[in-house]
């Protein structure tokens, strides 16, 4: 990018011009989302490593998105994967309204898969930093919080 060029971007960003400033939230969203596909990815490279199976990945309902279905040694597991510059912020972004919409979502998931009902099941979850190995946190909170 020539000089004029990045001037001109600069310019156009903090102008105020509506076009200019959507245009600028479309591609943070853009970055954002490429950033938690890789953090999923990571995520469940790690999960697959340590012996659990991926059963689904970006579980959408209309109450909620489950990142990672997974189960180990006949324990399903819901896993939240947070992505931050640092795992105090990321253990920190994992509120009480997320925590209770992924239980929503769960249960969901319980009602299309029946046979998962019965199985012993935990909340998990997943902190990536960038450079770091992630951090698999077990049982991160439960249906009764």
């Amino acid at each position: 990018m020539s000089p004029n060029d990045k001037n001109l971007r600069d310019r156009n960003l903090s102008d105020g011009n509506p076009e200019s400033i959507q245009g600028s939230d479309d591609a943070q969203r853009r970055i954002a989302f490429r950033f938690g596909l890789s953090a999923e990815s990571r995520a469940a490279a790690l999960l697959i490593a340590k012996g659990y199976r991926i059963l689904a990945r970006r579980f959408r309902t209309p109450l909620g998105e489950i990142d990672i279905v997974a189960r180990r040694r006949g324990v399903l597991v819901f896993v939240e994967v947070k992505a931050r510059d640092s795992f105090d912020t990321a253990a920190e972004a994992i509120g009480k309204r997320q925590q209770s919409r992924i239980i929503s979502a769960a249960q969901l998931w319980l009602a299309g898969h029946p046979e998962d009902a019965m199985r012993d099941m935990r909340f998990d979850v997943v902190l990536v930093v960038p450079g770091r190995v992630p951090r698999h946190l077990q049982a991160a909170f439960d249906a009764s919080t």
